[in-house]
């Protein structure tokens, strides 16, 4: 799913009129010449953190789920080929607009490598990601797939639309379906990890977003945060949170155990902590949102994704 980061606009490189996702004419690539610098340039466009985040994540709960070791492996390689076509994907679409903003640390946008290279890449990692999805299991993939054909039509169309937020409640909310039908027999999912799931996505959403509202909004971005603004943002953003603990707490069959209350209570100091912190911590959001992920994939983890 995508999380760019954002620098203030300094140092704007000219860009012609061409289509979108073209990169600055009239000068050679930075990192022209330079095999190192292209590498480099690919690796970082890729956006790795959020890449390598919901990988590990997606891993953990294979693991956790008893995939065992060859099969996790596979999930995960499926899942990584996926992140890493829809971060490609985002950073060739928009290196037009992060030129003419002088989005430093954009490697489409600063000619570290060039956009056409790029969508190439983004291009093999979606091939490698259909037949490992599949292999996981027809539904499994197909399930897998979808949410990154959501994550590519947020790319080119919907983050700028008031339904910002769908392809990001349809990703997380399909991981844990796709792992648990990853399952031998594909053991439906169990309902509360997928609704935990979706709310989580909407939630980062809103999170990632929320710095940056601004400066998109400048940029012509009018996505759901930016139409609910700075503050209705900020306000929105601990309910999701909290909501997706409280599924996982309160919606699985039996009396709410220790570990469900302690849950409850550490997600809903980080939940309402991020927002207030955030006017002093630029990140404060997104990491209280981080802080309320990983307490409930403890629980994910605890009480497993599929149905017994």
């Amino acid at each position: 799913m995508d999380a760019t980061e954002r620098v203030s606009p300094a140092g704007s490189v000219p860009v012609d009129a061409g289509p979108t996702g073209s990169v600055p004419v009239g000068a050679p690539p930075a990192g022209a010449g330079r095999r190192g610098g292209r590498v480099t340039g690919l690796a970082l466009a890729c956006h790795p953190g959020p890449a390598l985040a919901v990988t590990a994540l997606a891993c953990a709960l294979a693991l956790g789920s008893g995939l065992g070791g060859p099969r996790s492996a596979l999930v995960t390689a499926a899942v990584l080929m996926g992140q890493l076509s829809v971060g490609w994907c985002n950073d060739a679409y928009d290196a037009r607009r992060d030129a003419r903003a002088g989005r430093r640390g954009k490697p489409a946008a600063d000619g570290t490598v060039g956009a056409a290279a790029v969508w190439a890449a983004a291009t093999v990692a979606l091939a490698a990601c259909v037949p490992l999805s599949l292999a996981c299991g027809v539904l499994a993939g197909t399930v897998h797939l979808a949410a990154v054909a959501a994550a590519w039509l947020y790319n080119l169309r919907l983050k700028a639309t008031a339904l910002s937020w769908l392809p990001y409640v349809a990703g997380f909310g399909a991981l844990p379906a796709a792992v648990a039908l990853s399952l031998p027999g594909g053991p439906a999912p169990r309902w509360w990890t997928v609704a935990a799931g979706a709310l989580l996505g909407f939630a980062a959403h809103l999170a990632d977003t929320l710095p940056d509202i601004a400066a998109d909004r400048a940029a012509g971005i009018r996505g759901l945060p930016h139409r609910l603004g700075d503050t209705g943002t900020r306000l929105l953003l601990p309910l999701p949170l909290l909501g997706a603990t409280a599924v996982l707490a309160l919606g699985p069959p039996g009396p709410v155990d220790a570990g469900s209350a302690a849950a409850l209570v550490l997600a809903g100091a980080a939940a309402f902590a991020g927002p207030v912190l955030g006017r002093r911590w630029r990140k404060a959001a997104l990491a209280g949102a981080v802080a309320v992920a990983a307490v409930d994939l403890a629980l994910l983890l605890v009480r497993g994704v599929a149905a017994a």
